[in-house]
């Protein structure tokens, strides 16, 4: 496999080195990494075609699945499909454009899965908290609204991102060691002066993702008091179970975040390809999770799941 090398070089090329340290497993890691791209298409895909062909499903939350599954579904396509490029053909050449549009991509869909577990967080506190008011509230055309709002964000914040870069000189050794384009990885091939990138970039993670968490975090502390007012033992578990799908995907997707991040800045002792290994599987591991992970717990779309995967 080392032999077959197309990796084309230039001045505006850089080199994605897929994980360093185990270029000799690259064809074993590829087995993995394929599976779970498969599954989380088929689940997600899924996902989209059950809500689209029932009607009794185009309801908030599920519309909020679907924005869901999207992101999902653009998220792992944007790194896995050139990981495998990587793993397969040692197909490691990028250019500077196809580099900045990966990672234009990659972040701003972040931002945009950010904006619609914050969006599912505030559905979860109204069908609780103001039950009667729900069908007011969160009415489908406010949900589309709120949407597009999400995917503008997402779009004003990460778009600076790939312009700050594309202004930066880049040095002769144009290696990154990484599968994919991440934002700082390849601002420290620039020999030019990345203190406004990293500054952006902190202020993308804390002022974004962070008011989104907190924002989380206030919805279900005010969840969480209203079950405890509630007497009856039945609707509080009840209540509670309307919570469980959302509260495991925010949990593996800040888990998986936070781990990658902490070990990126604090974890210098920690070898790169476990730096790498833990940043890929936050693009892999909750995409191909969230539709079983919804598919199971919520009664209404497992059924609906079940009169297609069943039919004879």
């Amino acid at each position: 496999m080392a032999a077959f090398n197309l990796t084309p070089s230039g001045p505006s090329t850089f080199i994605l080195m897929g994980i360093p340290g185990l270029e000799a497993g690259h064809i074993w890691v590829s087995i993995p990494f394929f599976m779970c791209y498969i599954i989380s298409l088929l689940g997600n895909f899924m996902l989209l075609f059950v809500v689209g062909k029932e009607q009794t499903l185009h309801k908030p939350m599920y519309l909020l699945l679907c924005m869901l599954a999207l992101t999902d579904i653009t998220t792992s396509t944007s790194v896995i499909p050139r990981a495998l490029c990587i793993f397969w053909f040692n197909l490691k050449g990028i250019t500077m454009g196809g580099c900045l549009i990966q990672m234009f991509f990659l972040h701003a869909v972040s931002v945009m899965q950010s904006a619609v577990l914050m969006t599912m967080a505030f559905d979860r506190y109204v069908a609780i908290c103001n039950p009667l008011r729900y069908s007011t509230i969160l009415t489908n055309a406010r949900i589309a609204k709120l949407g597009l709002v999400g995917l503008i964000r997402a779009v004003l914040f990460i778009l600076p991102l790939p312009l700050l870069l594309s202004r930066l000189p880049f040095c002769a050794n144009r290696i990154i060691p990484h599968m994919y384009c991440d934002h700082m990885a390849v601002a420290k091939m620039s020999c030019g002066n990345i203190t406004v990138n990293r500054m952006y970039g902190l202020v993308i993670a804390f002022v974004v993702i962070g008011l989104d968490l907190l924002f989380v975090t206030l919805s279900y502390g005010l969840i969480i008091r209203a079950i405890i007012r509630i007497s009856s033992k039945k609707a509080c578990q009840k209540a509670l179970n309307t919570c469980t799908s959302h509260i495991c995907v925010m949990l593996m997707s800040c888990i998986l975040l936070l781990f990658s991040s902490l070990t990126h800045r604090f974890g210098q002792g920690i070898a790169t390809h476990i730096h790498i290994i833990l940043a890929t599987l936050y693009f892999l591991v909750p995409p191909m999770f969230n539709p079983i992970i919804y598919g199971v717990k919520t009664k209404e779309l497992r059924e609906k799941v079940g009169k297609y995967t069943c039919r004879r």
